[in-house]
């Protein structure tokens, strides 16, 4: 969850006073470091990953209950801090030799887990990725109580539903103001209370997260009019619509869970390369791994979760949204903090100026400070565009630090920008070097799909490296793509701009000629054109280059069904989450054909996909039983 500190933190209306000392002192910082680190060159490709874990609890059933009867229903369990604790406590007695690391997340309900070490190159790296997965698990497991589980789910289904949670508070506390979340299910981490304060009161009301419910034959179209801080009455307002799902909290979207991947890379330009080109992958692979279809309580409309992470921390005022002149603030901002990468760094030989079309906002007077600091223009630009964006979270003890020998202001920006990709500077003073974090992933049921993923991801990586292969497109239509990537079913349904020649690094011509909208299947598995023309898919450009790198048998096994499964699940031939869940639930014998899961469905579900998970039961439309076993657990 970003930059996290010990100490207190202050109020908006006393962080906000000192909001321009820490941007220009964040620029001081980051200056530092880019001159220290600019001509570093060689490091090695080390890598991690993130995975984030839900918290459940269900209630113990009666021995002398019939298992016929209705199953007990699960609940958020609000203790993981209590685990984290003890977990750190244990990483904190050799923590040179742990073998996991556990950070506290947003919820009460959650906990990460990354490696205790990053990985080093490819090979045999890639046969520890499942089972440390697995460990992970087990070791979070050996601290639950009777009817406790972790579960990777990307979005808790009945959030904000009665009873959802063991929280015994009630609504509208004074942190979140929300009618539907206790401040209970905050972690009670300074930082993550002051975020969620510090956004709502920044904007002037609480955040308003809106998306379409999916409309059944018996769903009603009924408008949401409980609103609490600010009732809106305008017809045009989002939460006035009929078949809206409205949420009121950051709890909603910085209470999902994902999977992300960070990766060091040799030197700064080649960070800038794999940014760029993992930043045109990002919705491609949240389409891919969508795994979340129920929010509030009703099926909605929508696969994946990110438009309501991105709403759920959305900190623009009215002026800054372009509803109002400008008065108080300085920019009308196109997008949230949490969205999409808005410009486009690399100065590889692929990069045409063409593909950042996006008319970015940045502050002038920083680009500025940086371009006089030895900085060049694209990259310039870039932090200058994070740095429209005020400090959230200022911790009071931490205002006036060294700028040589600390981060903390950079990175009080830096982490508060939450977009699909995030370009990383080394820490000060440190021997970590330029790093590319991954973002956009969903978090799978199974550690199966979660390693695949993250292996995949690894190996494309270096692949546009060692390859030299050219994903550009113009930025607009990466923004098209992530909207396109939440609709319902788009990994079998919908269209994505691609490029048609990911070879191509000697840029001529029109930039219009060199994508055209593709499947899902298509970007993966290749396609014939009637006019002759091919593309030879995503997966066999990763899987040749696997083969260069000369396996031993046991990897080289392991890739192939990693790969396998993600070309079936490209194909359609295997369900998204989303999509699995979406069906479970119209099957359902309690469903009404009203858009509404109730307790009794979600219980259903949990059970069925821990079934899944544990192997008890086999569901083909999911998880091929050929690729997918659990010799690891």
């Amino acid at each position: 969850m970003g930059f996290i500190a010990e100490g207190n933190t202050l109020v908006w209306e006393e962080a906000s006073k000192h909001a321009e000392y820490i941007k220009q002192h964040g620029i001081l910082q980051l200056l530092n470091i880019y001159n220290a680190n600019k001509d570093r060159f060689n490091d090695s490709f080390k890598w991690g990953d993130e995975v984030e874990y839900l918290l459940v609890e269900q209630e113990q059933q009666p021995a002398d209950q019939s298992a016929s009867q209705d199953p007990k229903p699960y609940k958020l369990k609000l203790r993981a801090h209590e685990i984290l604790d003890i977990l750190i406590k244990e990483e904190k007695l050799d923590p040179e030799n742990v073998e996991f690391l556990w950070r506290p997340e947003y919820g009460r309900f959650m906990v990460e887990g990354t490696p205790g070490r990053p990985y080093e190159g490819l090979g045999s790296q890639l046969n520890k990725i499942e089972t440390s997965l697995v460990e992970r698990r087990k070791s979070v497991e050996r601290l639950l109580k009777p009817g406790e589980k972790i579960i990777t789910m990307a979005a808790y289904p009945r959030m904000g539903c009665k009873d959802f949670s063991d929280s015994k508070e009630d609504v509208k506390g004074v942190v979140a103001e929300s009618q539907f979340l206790p401040d209970t299910v905050i972690n009670p981490h300074f930082r993550f209370s002051t975020l969620t304060a510090n956004i709502r009161k920044r904007r002037g009301a609480n955040v308003s997260i809106n998306i379409p419910m999916y409309r059944d034959t018996n769903t009603l179209p009924f408008v949401d009019q409980t609103t609490y801080i600010t009732p809106s009455k305008s017809k045009s307002d989002p939460v006035n619509q009929p078949f809206n799902i409205y949420m009121d909290a950051m709890g909603f979207g910085m209470g999902c869970c994902c999977l992300q991947t960070t990766f060091q890379l040799s030197n700064i330009e080649e960070a800038r390369t794999i940014y760029d080109h993992l930043g045109v992958f990002a919705p491609i692979m949240l389409s891919l791994t969508a795994s979340s279809a129920i929010f509030k309580g009703y099926l909605s409309d929508i696969d994946a979760r990110w438009t309501v992470i991105s709403q759920s921390v959305d900190d623009r005022t009215p002026e800054e949204l372009g509803q109002i002149p400008l008065k108080n603030n300085k920019y009308v901002i196109n997008k949230s903090r949490y969205d999409s990468i808005d410009t486009f760094i690399s100065r590889g030989s692929s990069y045409r100026s063409e593909y950042n079309d996006l008319d970015l906002v940045y502050d002038q007077d920083i680009y500025k400070i940086l371009i006089d600091g030895g900085i060049d223009n694209q990259l310039a630009r870039h932090f200058a565009h994070l740095f429209i964006r005020d400090p959230l979270v200022i911790y009071s003890d931490k205002i006036e630090i060294d700028d040589h020998k600390h981060s903390d202001h950079f990175e009080n920006i830096q982490s508060t920008n939450w977009q699909t990709v995030r370009f990383k500077p080394p820490p000060p003073n440190s021997n970590v070097g330029w790093r590319v974090e991954f973002r956009p992933m969903e978090v799978q049921l199974t550690d199966f799909e979660n390693a695949a993923f993250i292996v995949f991801i690894a190996l494309l990586t270096k692949a546009i490296s060692d390859r030299k292969l050219n994903f550009y497109i113009p930025i607009t239509k990466v923004d098209e793509n992530l909207k396109t990537a939440h609709f319902r079913d788009s990994c079998r349904k919908d269209k994505f701009y691609f490029r048609k020649n990911i070879t191509n690094n000697s840029p001529n011509g029109s930039v219009d000629d060199e994508y055209e909208l593709m499947t899902i299947n298509e970007i993966f598995n290749g396609k014939q054109s009637n006019e002759g023309e091919s593309f030879v898919g995503i997966i066999n450009v990763v899987r040749s280059y696997v083969e260069s790198l000369n396996f031993d048998f046991e990897t080289s096994n392991l890739v192939s069904k990693y790969l396998s499964f993600i070309s079936k699940r490209a194909s359609g031939e295997l369900k998204t989450f989303s999509t699995w869940t979406r069906d479970f639930v119209l099957s359902h014998p309690s469903y009404q054909h009203d858009s509404i899961v109730n307790q009794k469905i979600e219980s259903d579900l949990f059970n069925t996909a821990i079934d899944i998970f544990n192997g008890t039961i086999k569901d083909e439309t999911l998880l091929v039983s050929s690729l997918f076993n659990n010799n690891f657990t």
